[in-house]
């Protein structure tokens, strides 16, 4: 990439596909552009009712008004599969508290009766923790990470045929159990979390492979692209999601995608952010070998990102695992000591 990006595309997913069903080369090209020298880019047209987004942002920030004693009824510390609710400043990033409060949530399953110990990451699987007072919360949440589910799909299938692979390349990895993640986040103003100072979220990848984000209109995201030292503002855009790749893409292409490293600043003192990030991802027993990509493509690969103290793993469980480990100390303590150095 030789000129620095100073922003984030804008793609219509109303416009991929032709008459016939088949991916535009429009609509391609821009993807790829997108996907390969940004990292991140915003999607219009994805679908859901109207108003959708709005009311689930409303929910969340309702629930997040309850008292402290109704959201820690659902501590994400008593979950082996680190669901439920995060207090303030309790999630870490880069070893710095962020300012958020938050809950986490996937497929709701029974947890496996037998976990076995060289696997330790499919102990992830199991029930989500919801307000028993408030069920318009999990509606709202469950609602959305159904249609997510399909965006996300739709996107990975154009990413594939956007570099030269077939259209269901990756839909073995999802076939039967994908283990997505959504998050509903609360970011607080500035100085509420002493420790974590303008921090809201600390410069980080994502472990999957599509991100997909809802943000309100307060703003504070950014993302660096590869190989440039300036931060890109990605503005809150009414009717758009915020779109990035994770990590196992980056493994499998070896880094022709790359999972762009991003931050969130928080908030003014006094006012509140909310955002519900959804990460479209596959089984936890997945393993992601390395594609073949076309010639052109592939000369322009640029290798997995070197970070001895915080390696890429081609077995997505393992990959985030490790993540929530790192992320969530006090619950990685109780549940997983023997992981835990």
């Amino acid at each position: 990439m030789s000129t620095p990006r100073t922003s984030v595309p804008v793609l219509d997913l109303a416009t991929a596909r032709d008459a016939n069903g088949h991916f535009t080369s429009e609509f391609l090209d821009a993807l790829r552009d997108a996907a390969h020298n940004v990292g991140f880019f915003q999607v219009t047209g994805y679908g859901g009712r109207p108003g959708q987004d709005q009311e689930l942002l409303d929910t969340v920030a309702e629930f997040f008004r309850l008292p402290l004693e109704d959201r820690l009824a659902l501590d994400n510390r008593t979950s082996a599969q680190f669901r439920g609710y995060t207090r303030l400043g309790k999630e870490i990033t880069q070893g710095r508290a962020d300012s958020r409060e938050q809950i986490d949530y996937g497929p709701d399953r029974a947890p496996l009766e037998y976990v076995p110990a060289d696997q330790p990451y499919l102990g992830l699987q199991g029930h989500n923790q919801w307000p028993a007072g408030f069920p318009e919360l999990e509606k709202a949440a469950m609602e959305w990470a159904e249609l997510m589910s399909h965006v996300g799909a739709e996107l990975l299938s154009a990413i594939s045929v956007a570099i030269g692979l077939p259209e269901d390349h990756f839909d073995e990895a999802f076939a039967g159990t994908p283990a997505w993640m959504g998050k509903l986040v609360h970011y607080v103003g500035g100085g509420v979390v002493p420790e974590a100072g303008t921090q809201g979220v600390g410069s980080h990848a994502d472990y999957g492979f599509v991100t997909l984000l809802l943000q309100d209109s307060v703003g504070g995201l950014e993302v660096k692209p590869y190989g440039q030292d300036e931060w890109i503002d990605v503005p809150p855009t009414p009717g758009a999601l915020v779109v990035n790749l994770g990590e196992m893409l980056e493994v499998a292409t070896d880094g022709y995608l790359m999972a762009t490293i991003h931050r969130v600043t928080a908030p003014p003192a006094g006012v509140d952010r909310y955002s519900v990030p959804f990460f479209w991802s596959p089984r936890l027993d997945a393993v992601i070998d390395k594609v073949e990509l076309p010639a052109s493509l592939a000369a322009d690969a640029r290798g997995v990102s070197d970070d001895p103290s915080n390696p890429m793993l081609a077995s997505y469980g393992q990959n985030v695992l490790k993540g929530w480990l790192r992320a969530h100390p006090e619950t990685a303590r109780r549940h997983y000591p023997e992981l835990v150095r």
